[in-house]
């Protein structure tokens, strides 16, 4: 069996009976004699399952099982309550206490390992339930952008989940050099899984600099970077985790160049920052609804024309990106760039490393 119970009351050979009863039918046991030395026995240890007296110093059992029943941690774990009361009115208190099942004693040994074993199987159901739910969770999460997950933590009703703010932000666009000429020369399995491997890579990356990956296609994806949603100061700013982390991409495309015999990937960049509609997007058809988290707008336009002004291996920033990192860059102009849909050309620079 394996699981453990704990075992509460405050007449030893009482305790001594039940852990005797409980061992030879492979049950891992604990014992605590008052209702206070139960509360902290099952805060630490944990119990599937605990047996609960109610008449007992320090702390009675109506107490206990409450304070367990209230606190999140706890309030799962099964509590049988067995007890020599036996109104009618002691079953109620009982029951508003929180306790899963209710016996009187003297209690029929058959009984009672019906009820615990009923109890067992029970949370036993309900514990892989969680387990399923956590691990579809932690599944799902790696699709779902950190904002987004702060605040359907905070409140999953909350209204930014399907609203949008301005934002500043710097938009990062990434494509692969040559996909085109990959895919020719590829199985498209095999090129997949080789970009979905430096693809990996990068995003640890990003998370790493706190941005977020809005979309990916088969060549390339988008990144968002924005300061903390309070508008603290503290560490870099969005600007300069960008380019920052397009460095780094740079660097990791590299390194898994010389880990992987294949064919090598290039990768190259275009970064704009400036400010942005940021939140959930809304796609109705036919066929039904599809939600995706974005930043909307001309910065994010922009970025999407630099990268293809970017050549292999390189890093091109829009003109407010250069106004926020300073000196931090050693960077070469470009020059004026007439980028479509926009009335006037914008002067580029390339990022070449760190000042």
């Amino acid at each position: 069996m394996g699981e453990t119970i704990l075992i509460v009351d405050d007449e030893p050979f009482n305790v001594d009976l039940l852990e005797q009863e409980l061992g030879d039918l492979g049950y891992e046991t604990l014992t605590a004699f008052d209702g206070q030395q139960a509360v902290d026995a099952v805060r630490k240890h944990r119990p599937d399952l605990v047996l609960l007296d109610v008449m007992m110093p320090v702390m009675d059992g109506f107490t206990a099982c409450r304070l367990l029943k209230e606190d999140e941690e706890t309030r799962l774990i099964p509590i049988i309550i067995m007890t020599a009361l036996d109104r009618v009115e002691d079953r109620i208190q009982g029951i508003e206490a929180g306790a899963d099942d209710f016996l009187t004693k003297p209690v029929n040994d058959r009984e009672l390992l019906a009820r615990i074993q009923t109890a067992l199987k029970m949370k036993a159901a309900f514990d892989q339930k969680v387990n399923q739910v956590s691990r579809l969770r932690d599944h799902f999460a790696k699709f779902v952008p950190e904002p987004v997950k702060r605040l359907a933590t905070a409140d999953p009703d909350a209204p930014e989940l399907s609203t949008k703010v301005e934002r500043d932000v710097s938009v990062l666009m990434l494509d692969v050099s040559g996909y085109s000429r990959l895919s020719e020369q590829l199985p498209t399995a095999e090129l997949s899984e080789l970009v979905e491997r430096y693809f990996s890579a990068f995003l640890d990356r990003i998370r790493e600099a706190d941005g977020d990956i809005n979309e990916t296609a088969g060549d390339g994806f988008m990144a968002i970077f924005m300061d903390a949603d309070d508008g603290s100061a503290a560490g870099p700013s969005h600007v300069v985790r960008a380019v920052d982390t397009a460095i780094d991409l740079l660097q990791t495309t590299q390194r898994l160049n010389t880990e992987i015999s294949q064919t090598p990937l290039g990768v190259h960049m275009g970064i704009n920052s400036g400010s942005a509609l940021v939140g959930s997007t809304r796609f109705e058809g036919a066929r039904g609804t599809r939600w995706t988290f974005t930043a909307s707008g001309t910065v994010t336009n922009i970025a999407a024309r630099l990268v293809g002004v970017a050549g292999d291996g390189q890093i091109v920033i829009g003109p407010q990106t250069k106004a926020g990192v300073g000196a931090r860059y050693q960077l070469e102009s470009v020059g004026e760039q007439q980028l479509k849909n926009l009335s006037e050309p914008i002067v580029v620079h390339r990022v070449l490393g760190l000042a």
